[in-house]
């Protein structure tokens, strides 16, 4: 197998969930750019046939299901859909996530928990049932962030806790299944990228993010891609247990 074989995902089916828009999007065409088939996951199940659209016009197969992740049924209703519609399952992307930026002493118990019902308690259930599933080893990737690595500058109390708590996640599940199941877990930790959630930052914020990055702006969604395929792929087969910053060298600081 030669270099850039190793990076190819032909035969395989990669789940990911939070399909809907940004960054999922982008997962989604990498992966069946690189030859997988796709099965997606999100809450807003109208927006999940666009990103199909687009892993169709690459040549790939997909399905879709509403998931809201937070509910563990529902993330073993996810898998199992994928079983029946490809017969296995090889890769899993936790990629649904919210954010919130609440002062600390205002934050309510609610929303506090939301967040961490969503971003860490849903990437486990995800990651329960996919392994539960996944007879043949695999590849999970949570998408945890630098924020779970350093401050950001904002009021993010739920939001770094729950993506700190992932990458404590992500290593007690490779030491788990790594040896015994044939799964690898690994974790990206993505710094400033155009999304949802950072369409939301005021302009202020977005400017001081580039001065606090080495590169001086933010990422392109690609590059975060790029760097899943290698994670999921044959690429990366002695990688587990490991979180990889894409952040343009924003946590060096």
């Amino acid at each position: 197998m030669g270099i850039l074989d190793r990076f190819r995902l032909d035969g395989k089916v990669a789940v990911v969930t939070g399909a809907s828009s940004g960054l999922g999007v982008a997962f989604s065409r990498a992966l069946a750019e690189a030859g997988a088939d796709l099965v997606l996951g999100a809450r807003r199940s109208e927006r999940l046939n666009e990103t199909g659209a687009i892993v169709e016009s690459l040549g790939r197969r997909f399905v879709a299901k509403t998931t809201d992740v937070s509910k563990p049924e529902d993330c073993t209703a996810l898998i199992e859909y994928a079983i029946e519609s490809f017969g296995h399952v090889d890769i899993l992307v936790n990629n649904a996530g919210i954010g919130t930026a609440v002062p600390a002493t205002h934050e309510t118990p609610e929303q506090f928990r939301q967040v961490i019902d969503v971003n860490l308690m849903g990437a486990y259930w995800m990651a329960q049932a996919f392994a539960r599933a996944a007879k043949n080893g695999g590849a999970i990737v949570n998408i945890s962030s630098v924020l779970g690595l350093r401050p950001g500058g904002l009021p993010q109390a739920a939001y770094a806790s729950s993506k700190a708590g992932l990458i404590g996640l992500t290593r007690d599940l490779a030491g788990q299944w790594t040896g015994r199941r044939g799964i690898r877990v690994n974790a990206l930790a993505p710094g400033f990228f155009p999304s949802e959630m950072s369409d939301h930052l005021p302009a202020e914020t977005v400017e001081l993010v580039k001065m606090l990055t080495p590169a001086g702006r933010l990422g392109d969604p690609e590059e975060l891609a790029a760097t899943l395929i290698w994670l999921v792929s044959d690429a990366s087969s002695y990688v587990t247990g490991a979180t990889i910053p894409v952040d343009g060298g924003f946590v060096m600081h």
